[in-house]
Formats: C-alpha cells, sequence, structure tokens
C-alpha cells in the first residue's frame, strides 16, 4: 500500500491525500460503507459504485469468520470474489465485537473466547489467528487484535488494556510478516492506539506504533461512551504523534458532524453503521440537516429528498412517497435511505476534500457544520 499526502489546509491540519492498494485508488479523506456480512446492507454494489461512489468499504473479521465462514470464503477466492466487490476491502480485527459481547467472552493474555452470537458455540481469537483470518478474507488493509476499552473505564483498567493490546499488537506484526496474501496480491497491516480517555496513555501508545513505521496507523476505542469533547481531544492527543506521510483511520466515527471535526484534527479514513442503520429507521441526513420521514410533516410533502445537494438524489422519490414507505413498513423506504444516507456521507468528505485542495476548508466546515446538525424535524 501506498499513500500520498497531496494537500493541506493552512489553518488547521485537514488533509487531502491518496491511498494505493491492490484493488485500486481512494482519495482521502474518504468514509468507508460499512459491509458487515459481506454486504452492505440493502444496498447493491451497483449502487454502491454509480449511486453512492464508494471507493472502498468494510468487512467485518467476527461476523465473516462465523458467516460465511472461512472455507467457503477460501473457496470462493476471498472477499472480493465472494461479493463482487472489486475495489479495495478494510477489515476490522473484531476487537469491538469482542467487547460487545462483554457476558460471553473471557479475555486472557493468549487472546479472547468467546460464543458465537448464532448458535453459542465456543471460539478463540488471538493476536496470531485474526491475522490468519484476515489473510484468508483477503481484505487489502487488514486491523491489528485490540481490546476496545469502554469509555467509562478506570485508568488503571485502561492502562491495563492499552499495554495488552500493545503485545498482542507484536504478536500480530509477527505473523503478518511471517506470512503472505493467499490470493496473490499485497496486502497490509494497521495497528490500533487504545488509551481510553487518558492523554498519557493515549500518547504512549501512539509513539509506540509511530515508531513501528507500518504503512498506516488506526485510533480505536473512541465513540464508546466517551464525552464528545474528550473524543476530540484523544484525536489531537494522538495525531500529533502519528507519522503525518501515513493515512490516519478513526474507528467506527460516526455523524456527519464527527466526521467533518476528525477530518479537521488530521484524520484521513472513518467508517460507521449510522448512515444504513438510522436510514433504516426512518432518519435521513442531507445538507440542510436532519430529518425523521416517519413524521406526519413530510405526508404531503412532494419535494425531492434532498433537492439542494448534488450527492444522490432520484427525483422521483418525494419526501411523501418515503415517508408513505416507511409508515407502510415497505423495504423499498429503508433501502432508498440507505442509499440516500451513504451518498451523503460520502458526498460530504469529497466536499471536505474540495474545500482542502481550495485552501478554504476552515471557513467552509464551521458553517456546514451547523447546517448538518439542525434538526428539520
Amino acid at each position: 500500500m501506498d499513500f500520498e499526502l497531496q494537500y493541506t489546509d493552512p489553518k488547521s491540519d485537514a488533509r487531502a491525500g491518496k491511498i494505493t492498494t491492490a484493488h485500486g485508488e481512494i482519495e482521502t479523506p474518504i468514509f468507508m460503507p460499512v459491509g458487515t456480512v459481506a454486504s452492505v446492507k440493502a444496498v447493491h454494489m451497483r449502487e454502491l459504485k454509480e449511486d453512492i461512489k464508494a471507493q472502498i468499504i468494510l468487512g467485518n473479521t467476527y461476523h465473516l469468520y462465523l458467516r460465511p465462514g472461512l472455507d467457503i470464503l477460501r473457496q470462493a477466492g476471498g472477499l472480493h470474489r465472494f461479493n463482487g466487490w472489486d475495489r479495495p476491502i478494510l477489515t476490522d480485527s473484531g476487537g469491538f465485537q469482542v467487547f460487545s459481547l462483554a457476558d460471553s467472552r473471557k479475555l486472557k493474555e493468549d487472546g479472547v473466547t468467546f460464543r458465537s452470537h448464532i448458535d453459542g458455540s465456543k471460539h478463540l481469537f488471538t493476536p496470531e489467528n485474526v491475522v490468519d483470518i484476515q489473510r484468508t478474507i483477503g481484505a487489502d488493509i487488514m486491523m491489528a487484535f485490540d481490546e476496545c476499552t469502554p469509555g467509562t473505564a478506570d485508568y488503571q483498567y485502561a492502562r491495563q488494556s492499552m499495554e495488552r493490546t500493545l503485545r498482542w499488537l507484536a504478536r500480530g506484526l509477527k505473523r503478518f510478516d511471517e506470512t503472505e496474501c493467499p490470493y496473490g496480491y499485497q496486502q497490509t497491516f494497521f495497528p490500533i492506539v487504545q488509551g481510553c480517555v487518558y492523554p498519557d496513555l493515549r500518547r504512549q501508545a501512539a509513539e509506540t506504533i509511530a515508531a513501528l513505521g507500518r504503512d498506516g496507523n488506526a485510533i480505536g476505542g473512541l465513540a464508546v461512551g466517551e464525552p464528545t469533547e474528550k473524543m476530540y481531544e484523544m484525536i489531537e492527543v494522538v495525531n500529533a504523534i502519528l507519522p503525518k506521510d501515513k493515512p490516519r483511520y478513526l474507528m467506527g466515527v460516526g455523524t456527519p458532524a464527527n466526521i467533518l471535526e476528525g477530518i479537521e484534527r488530521g484524520v484521513d479514513m472513518f467508517d460507521c453503521v449510522m448512515p444504513t442503520r438510522n436510514g433504516r429507521n426512518g432518519m435521513i441526513f442531507t445538507r440542510n440537516g436532519i430529518m425523521n420521514m416517519k413524521n406526519r410533516r413530510w405526508a404531503d410533502d412532494f419535494t425531492p429528498i434532498d433537492p439542494e445537494s448534488d450527492c444522490f438524489v432520484d427525483t422521483q422519490y418525494t419526501k411523501a412517497y418515503l415517508h408513505h414507505l416507511f409508515k407502510s413498513n415497505e423495504l423499498l423506504g429503508m433501502q432508498i435511505a440507505s442509499i440516500h444516507n451513504l451518498a451523503f456521507y460520502l458526498w460530504l468528505v469529497r466536499e471536505a476534500r474540495r474545500h482542502i485542495i481550495d485552501g478554504t476548508f476552515s471557513s467552509w466546515k464551521p458553517q456546514m457544520v451547523r447546517q448538518i446538525t439542525t434538526r428539520i424535524s
């Protein structure tokens, strides 16, 4: 993998760059739609490419490991061939899912044992076999196995967790460097900075990871219960240390405003389930604010969903029609909303990139944050 830093904003840490992988190029800053189980929910690959204009999608190691399973993925020739996505893929390591399974997992130095949410079967994730799993999935960008510490963790637990994550990182890197992609192309491996909301722990983790000189680095363990301002503070602490000539990935974040704030602080890559999950529940993100399409006020509004934005807008779909679909529990409503929200997120990062290149990001961003956080209904 190669990263070219192309532009920097003169008044902030915002950057525009280009990542080159075996499956294509990615212009940053970028948002990655989440394709948890080899699909972005309710969205065709054609729509991802043509309407949403996604350049990279994310797969989930935990879910893909359980279903369809490694044998199927191996027989298919990897996830790209299995789901038909011929552009870059990033896989997380399963660390967040392990964090989410607190009632059914046991964490030890060797790794984590957990029970499947599907059938209750028992499994073990280690730093080494998580590398092996991601090799089999065939992701262009693989993530280190980490412990995602709750945002409310006390200092002692956060320190122990961060130190364990760094020990696991050393083991995962060793396994990655000793193995190769089974499908004949190059994969890369990102370490993850943990440390909860404690600046000294974040600095220690970031300094250790920066010294490794890997192709890119990730910031994990944020947007997991801590105050939003504390999240922004931790991004600033970490990005002051992580190399400027490597891409920085903020994991699992977040709202459109979170993304613009992250870009301002030097983040290049984002992912989140919010655009599709909220879309399936009737929430629509637009350039002028947030709409709840289940509200009565849209029942006789025959204007397009987002007429003022040049992101995906199919003008045959009006607010009234989308309101009707949700009130009728029609699956098409969830599909339209998911496509629209993802297209909006991709439009937003493209606009951010354009303003970074033009040198106007710092004046554009505050106004855009005010607009996109307005509750229209």
